[in-house]
Parts: structure tokens; C-alpha cells; sequence
């Protein structure tokens, strides 16, 4: 496929904003494409040139990708940021400034490979010079393509391709592309929950077809999507889910790890899928001397934790070891213990579908109960709520937040949310028992004391799975130090957008609109109806909304579509009134 066929339909898809239509679109494209290029068109929808968990970044700022654009049209860089500033968009710029070039016609042949190897190649330019090679790189691709590619191609590198489009989405219009119909979402999906890897997904499905996804297996050094956990009102709705025996774990304030070791090699991933492996060298080493295994993937909750006291630290102690900078200075002052909980790889074999706890044997087997980084996370067997309540209220008087529950029998269910899991946390004042995870959509403009800040208000929502859409559900305002509202304003310059994005729905309007990739923990006292926000709208269109919301914590760990979703949120309204006996 040429890129400028390619070009054709991002400027279909950035016309529009319903689902159904972009499906569509998606799976013609997909059905013009090949096996040789649709990994590479999947990445590029996604205006990367990797995976979302390879450190793989084009890595161009405003400035480089103006003195591209003015070195491939022949004008002075003042007038292409001039330009910029009036129309507001530097792809937009591009493809104006290519209409007016003097240049030789252009090679509307170039294919969509072509493009994307020198994305690629500007992505892993380095060293000295790399800025020079970066601007010529691309100034030699612009020269190459027509006014509308332009514009995509230099909207790639800036990250603002705004084409509205979530994974599931893509998912749905690769099984139309091949089968006129979603029957094959499913097992598309369940490839890309082991992988995480869309385009790896697509192309082994245009190679292999449906038998070629079902032999799709967990690989070391791709990581898997995390299995989510279930909330219930009490320990006696807990128990009807479970049976009458049932595995309890600790739930701790960290932040979750998955490992990934191959021999002496080790990579780490969070929660998001982030290659965090430079930030924690004292959980690679601990990996690598104290795991007993060739190669496994486990998965573990990293805290910080002193073992002198034998005392969990507070998360705001253990968060301080996110960081790119004085990794290892900060990895000497608060040393961290990994407690593993899952083991889903091991030894060459993809363990997922076997049951919880013949995986908790072989995850005793390979880490040790007293290791100083790894260690297991204690079990208890229960039977009933009274034992869930007494381990509960231990662990409470450890300072961690509750409890896991698990069902002895069940499989991993990877990307999966389900009562095979349940999270059993500690209640707080007032009828929510539960924090709602946020993704944050907008801002609003401070006032009085705030105008120092920038932002008075922040709007969030949650995801609605069934639309791959946000839906709003509370302005927040409170809960945030100053130094919170700097940060929402430094993130806000970075994230705003001229439009509500494409997968929002929303009934209010912020002062600025944010591309929706901040996740927040938020606590409210319930959550009420509500006819100005969008989660979980009837037919009367009233939804719900959260009140007297105030922050917890900003949760980088996560990404926006494993925020709370709708769903969870009409089951949330009903418990939050069920009293415990």
C-alpha cells in the first residue's frame, strides 16, 4: 500500500467520530493491506513505530519538525512557525507550505514500508548529531509525498494524530476485514491480552488466520495485560462468589511488577506495560540471584519496606523510586521487596490456563519465602467471612490496604476483570467503599488563589468498554496541594487539544479540552444521578456522577482504558447501599 492511499484514510477518520463509522473505515483499510505491512499500519494509526511498551519514541519537539518542514519546501523556519502559530497545527502547516512548493511532483508511490522504516530509523538515531540527522530524515521524506501525507507525516512525530481511535476498535475492524463480521474479536483480543502487541497480533492474523491466534502463547519480554480484580459490597457477598474454600492473599499499598527473566536476562513491566527495568535495578538483581528458574514471567506488588521494623511504607514512600533520574542512589535509600503473587510462564511453558492453585505450587517452587528483593506473598486458605474479616483486619493493622480473594480453581484470565479475583479494601468514611480510577478529560481556568496555578478544576471520566468512548462523570476540585494543581497545569500544556477528542462524550464544556491519558484515583462519599455528566446515560439522559469527589493519587501505573469503566460504576451505585450484617 502507498502512504498516500494510507493518508486518504486518516483524513476519513479524522472526519468523524462515531464508532461505528470508524470501524468501517478501519476494516477497509485493513482489507487493502497485507501480511508484509498491516503490523506496520497498525503502529502507525497508533503514530508510533513499535508496541506501546518498547522505549521506541520518534522523539521530535515542535522546533525539530518545523526546520524539517521549512528545509524540504525551501523557506525560512520563522515562516513555517509563523504559519504554525496561525493554523495551529504543524501537520496542517506542512501540508499548506507542500501545496505552495516549487518542487518537482512528487512520488505518490511511496510505500507505506518506506515510510515507516525511516520513522523507525529517526526513532533510533542516538548520540552525536542526532537532532541534525532526526530534521534531515524527515525533511527527505516530506519532499517525498503529497500535501495530505504531509500532514499526517508530520503530525506523527509530534504525537498529535487525532484520529480517536482505542484498541478495541482496531480489534473490531480486523476481525470485519477478514470475516465481514466481530465473531473473531475474541480471540483477537485474547492474543493482544498475552502480548500486548497489536501489531504482532495483526500479522500473525493475516498470515495464519484464526489457528495462527489461537497458537498464540505469552513470550517472555512482551508483556502480558494484567488481570483485574472484582469489588464486592462485604465478605459475605465475596464468599457466594467463591465457594466454600478460597485463597487470601495481602493487598499492598505498591505498585504492581511483572518479571520477566530469561536466563540472566531480566526485563520489568508495569502495570501500564512500561519497560521500567532502568528504574528498579535492585528488583532486576534480586531476579536474576534469587528466582530459581531459566526463563518465567511472575507477577508481584513492589513496595518499599524496611526490614529492620518489618514496616510497610506508605505509597507516597514508595512511588519516590519512579523516577529516571538517581536511580540507583534512590534505590539505596528506599530498597524495595517485590511480594509475588501469580506465576504465569515458566521454564518455556505458558502456565495461564492452569488453575490458581497448582500456579501458587510452582510460583513457591522458584521464589523463596525469605529473599531479600523476591519474595512470595503470604496465603491463607479461608472458608467462610469470618476468616476473610480476621485476615483482613491484620493486614489493615500492617498499613496495607486489605485483601486479594481468589477462586483455587480459576485460570489467569489475562486483560480480564472477573470474580475469579476479588478485592477486598478498606472502607472509609461515608457510603462508597470504594476509590473510582479516572481518567482526566479537561481543566478548567483557576480563580482567586488558584489563578497562580493555572487550573481550578479538572474534569474526569470513566471508560465505557462498549463504545471504546470516555464518558464524563464529575468535575474535581478538591483534594490536590498546590503543588498537584502545577502538576495538572504542566501536564495540561502538554495533553490540550483545540476539540473534545473523538472518544469523548460529554455534556459540559472544560476551559480546555485534554487528550484523555492521565489516570487519577479519585474517592467521593457515593455516587448520584446526575443529567449533566455522560456515565451511564438512559434513554432520559440522565447518568451518574460522583459526589464530593477529592483526589487520592495521580495513578501513572495504569492507562486510561483500565481506568474504572461504566459498567463497574452502575454495579458500584447499586452496592454502595448494600449495609454489611
Amino acid at each position: 500500500m502507498t502512504f498516500s492511499n494510507l493518508a486518504k484514510y486518516y483524513e476519513q477518520l479524522e472526519a468523524t467520530s462515531k464508532r461505528l463509522e470508524l470501524i468501517d473505515i478501519l476494516s477497509r483499510l485493513f482489507k487493502e493491506s497485507d501480511a508484509t505491512e498491516i503490523g506496520k499500519i497498525c503502529y502507525l494509526i497508533q503514530g508510533r513505530v513499535a508496541p506501546f511498551f518498547e522505549a521506541t519514541e520518534i522523539g521530535m519537539a515542535e522546533s525539530g519538525v518545523a526546520s524539517a518542514i521549512a528545509r524540504a519546501y525551501g523557506v525560512d523556519k520563522e515562516q513555517v512557525v509563523k504559519l504554525y502559530r496561525k493554523l495551529g497545527n504543524m501537520g496542517l502547516t506542512a501540508s499548506k507550505l507542500a501545496e505552495n512548493s516549487k518542487s518537482e511532483a512528487r512520488n505518490s508511490k511511496l510505500s507505506v514500508a518506506e515510510v515507516f522504516e525511516s520513522l523507525r530509523k529517526i526513532a533510533e538515531f542516538s548520540g552525536e548529531g542526532t537532532v541534525e540527522n532526526k530534521v534531515s530524515t524527515l525533511a527527505a521524506i516530506l519532499q517525498k509525498v503529497d500535501p495530505i501525507s504531509a500532514k499526517h507525516l508530520a503530525n506523527i512525530p509530534l504525537g498529535t494524530l487525532r484520529l480517536g481511535i482505542g484498541d478495541p476498535t482496531v480489534m473490531d475492524a480486523l476481525s470485519i476485514a477478514k470475516t465481514g463480521d466481530k465473531k473473531l474479536r475474541p480471540l483477537i483480543e485474547d492474543a493482544y491480552n498475552k502480548t500486548s502487541d497489536l501489531g504482532y497480533v495483526a500479522e500473525t492474523f493475516f498470515k495464519y488466520g484464526a489457528k495462527g491466534l489461537e497458537k498464540v502463547e505469552l513470550i517472555v519480554g512482551k508483556p502480558v495485560r494484567p488481570a483485574l480484580a472484582e469489588r464486592t459490597p462485604s465478605a459475605d457477598e465475596a464468599v457466594k462468589r467463591l465457594g466454600t474454600e478460597f485463597a487470601a492473599e495481602p493487598k499492598f499499598d505498591g505498585f504492581r511488577v511483572a518479571v520477566h527473566k530469561n536466563g540472566n536476562e531480566v526485563h520489568l513491566f508495569s502495570r501500564n506495560l512500561e519497560d521500567t527495568t532502568l528504574a528498579f535495578p535492585d528488583l532486576v538483581n534480586g531476579a536474576k540471584l534469587e528466582l530459581k528458574c531459566k526463563s518465567c514471567i511472575l507477577e508481584g506488588e513492589a513496595i518499599a519496606y524496611n526490614p529492620l521494623t518489618e514496616e510497610f511504607l506508605p505509597f507516597q514512600e514508595t512511588t519516590k523510586r519512579r523516577r529516571k533520574y538517581n536511580v540507583e542512589e534512590k534505590a539505596k535509600e528506599l530498597p524495595l521487596v517485590l511480594f509475588a503473587f501469580d506465576v504465569l510462564y515458566l521454564n518455556g511453558r505458558d502456565i495461564t490456563q492452569k488453575p490458581y492453585k497448582e500456579r501458587r505450587k510452582l510460583l513457591e517452587s522458584i521464589v523463596p519465602a525469605d529473599g531479600k528483593v523476591m519474595r512470595i506473598a503470604e496465603e491463607r486458605i479461608m472458608h467462610n467471612s469470618s476468616d476473610v474479616l480476621k485476615f483482613f483486619n491484620e493486614a489493615i493493622s500492617e498499613g496495607l490496604e486489605g485483601l486479594m480473594l481468589k477462586k483455587l480453581d480459576a485460570p489467569y484470565k489475562a486483560g480480564g476483570r472477573g470474580f475469579h479475583w476479588i478485592k477486598f479494601k478498606r472502607s472509609q468514611s461515608g457510603d462508597l467503599s470504594d476509590t473510582v480510577d479516572c481518567v482526566l478529560l479537561g481543566v478548567y481556568s483557576g480563580r482567586g488563589k488558584r489563578t497562580d496555578f493555572g487550573v481550578g478544576g479538572l474534569l474526569v471520566g470513566v471508560y465505557d468498554k462498549k463504545q471504546d468512548k470516555f464518558a464524563t462523570i464529575s468535575r474535581l476540585g478538591t483534594g490536590l496541594t498546590d503543588e498537584e494543581f502545577r502538576y495538572v497545569n504542566e501536564l495540561a500544556g502538554k495533553l490540550k487539544v483545540d476539540h473534545k477528542p473523538a472518544r469523548v462524550v460529554s455534556k459540559v464544556e472544560p476551559t480546555i479540552w485534554l487528550e484523555p491519558k492521565v489516570v487519577l484515583e479519585v474517592y467521593a462519599d457515593e455516587i448520584t444521578k446526575s443529567p449533566n455528566h455522560t456515565a451511564g446515560e438512559d434513554e432520559n439522559g440522565i447518568g451518574y456522577a460522583l459526589r464530593f469527589p477529592r483526589l487520592v493519587k495521580f495513578r501513572d501505573d495504569r492507562q486510561p482504558e483500565d481506568c474504572t469503566t461504566v459498567d463497574e460504576i452502575l454495579k458500584m451505585a447499586k452496592q454502595q447501599y448494600v449495609k454489611k450484617k
